[in-house]
C-alpha cells in the first residue's frame, strides 16, 4: 500500500459497459485523472497490452493475472468494480506493489428487491400464471380465474439466511416487512452466537432459503445435495450471491425429484454459462434464473462509478479505503 499523496496521469476501465451502458453520469471519475482510456470490453488477450503505461486500473471482470501486473510496470492501484476480487492475483499484486480495492455495499437495494421478487414469483406462481395466459389458456377457461397452481402467501413463512452481512440483512429486512419470520444460520460447523441459530436448523426449517454470503473456500458446495434433501419439500431457494456457493448439478437433480419446491437463482459458476450448463435443462421445473442482473439497477450501477471515483481520489491523496490487497 502506498504512503502519501501521489500524482496519477492515466487510467484503464477494461469493461465499461458491465456498469456504464451510456445512461450513467461518469463526470466524477473522468475528472478523477488527466487522462483515461474507455473500454466497453477487452478481450484476454488484449489485457497485458491495455494495462501498461496506466497507472490505475479499473475492472469488474477482467482477470489481472501475474503476466498481465508483470508487464505494467506504472501500476499502482486496480480498482474492482465489484465486492468479490478473486479476478485479481493477489501474490502478484503483492510482488508488484500494487494496491487493489473494491466497492461495498453499492446495490444494497438491488439485491434485496431482487431477492424478494424471485421469492414471491415462485410463492405465487405468476410467471407460469402469465405463460397460461399468453398461450390463450385464461381466454378458454369455464371459469373467471386460473388458479390450479399454489398460491401461496408470504407472511407467516420462515425465511433463513445464510449470510448476515449487509446484503443478508437488507433481504432480511424486506422479508420481515412482509410478516415473515427470519431465521439467521450460523455459519456451517459453528456454534450459533446470540441470534443466530444452527446452519442444519435453518436450512431444515426455512420456507424459503436465502443466499448472501461470499464464495469462499469455505462456502464453496455450501449447499449441495445433502442440504436440499434436508429442506422442507415445499421449499424455495434463492440465490443472488455467487455461482459455486449451491451445487448446481445438486440443485437441478432435487428440483426434478421434487426434494424442494422451486430455486430462483441470479449466479452460476460460469458466466456466461455454456448451453449445456446443469441448470439451463429444459426439463427443469419450479426454477427462475435470471442473468446476474440482481445488483444492476441503474440506482446501484451509478453508486458503483460515484464510489470509483472516490477510491481513486482517496489513493491519490494518500488516504486509500477499501483496501483488499
Amino acid at each position: 500500500m502506498q504512503n502519501g499523496s501521489v500524482t496519477l496521469e492515466k487510467g484503464v476501465f477494461l469493461d465499461l459497459e458491465t456498469v456504464d451502458r451510456g445512461d450513467l453520469d461518469r463526470t466524477g471519475l473522468d475528472a478523477c485523472l488527466p487522462e483515461w482510456d474507455w473500454h466497453p470490453f477487452t478481450e484476454p488477450a488484449d489485457i497485458p497490452e491495455r494495462v501498461r503505461g496506466a497507472q490505475v486500473v479499473v475492472t469488474n471482470k477482467c482477470r489481472l493475472d501475474g503476466a498481465a501486473l508483470a508487464g505494467a510496470s506504472e501500476l499502482r492501484l486496480v480498482a474492482v468494480a465489484s465486492t468479490g476480487t478473486d479476478i485479481v492475483d493477489p501474490e502478484a499484486a503483492r510482488h508488484a506493489g500494487v494496491t487493489v480495492c473494491n466497492i461495498r455495499d453499492y446495490c444494497t437495494g438491488a439485491v434485496a428487491q431482487h431477492t424478494v421478487t424471485l421469492m414471491l414469483n415462485l410463492l405465487t406462481g405468476q410467471p407460469w400464471y402469465w405463460q397460461r395466459v399468453r398461450q390463450g389458456e385464461w381466454c378458454e377457461a369455464r371459469q373467471f380465474c386460473l388458479q390450479e397452481r399454489p398460491i401461496r402467501e408470504a407472511a407467516g413463512l420462515k425465511f433463513g439466511v445464510i449470510g448476515y452481512g449487509t446484503l443478508g440483512r437488507a433481504a432480511a429486512a424486506a422479508a420481515g416487512a412482509l410478516g415473515m419470520k427470519v431465521l439467521v444460520a450460523e455459519r456451517k460447523g459453528r456454534r450459533a452466537r446470540p441470534g443466530r441459530l444452527p446452519f442444519e436448523d435453518v436450512v431444515r426449517r426455512a420456507d424459503v432459503l436465502s443466499i448472501h454470503c461470499p464464495l469462499t473456500d469455505e462456502t464453496r458446495n455450501l449447499v449441495a445435495r445433502g442440504e436440499l434433501v434436508s429442506m422442507k419439500s415445499d421449499a424455495i431457494l434463492i440465490n443472488t450471491a455467487r455461482g459455486g456457493i449451491v451445487n448446481e448439478r445438486d440443485l437441478a437433480d432435487a428440483l426434478r425429484a421434487g426434494d424442494i419446491g422451486g430455486a430462483g437463482v441470479d449466479t452460476l459458476t460460469s458466466e456466461p454459462p455454456p448451453p449445456d450448463h446443469p441448470l439451463l435443462a429444459a426439463d427443469i421445473p419450479n426454477l427462475l434464473l435470471t442473468p446476474h442482473n440482481a445488483w444492476a439497477s441503474k440506482r446501484g450501477r451509478q453508486a458503483a462509478l460515484d464510489q470509483l471515483t472516490r477510491i481513486v481520489q482517496a489513493f491519490a491523496a494518500g488516504q486509500p479505503f477499501n483496501v483488499v490487497i
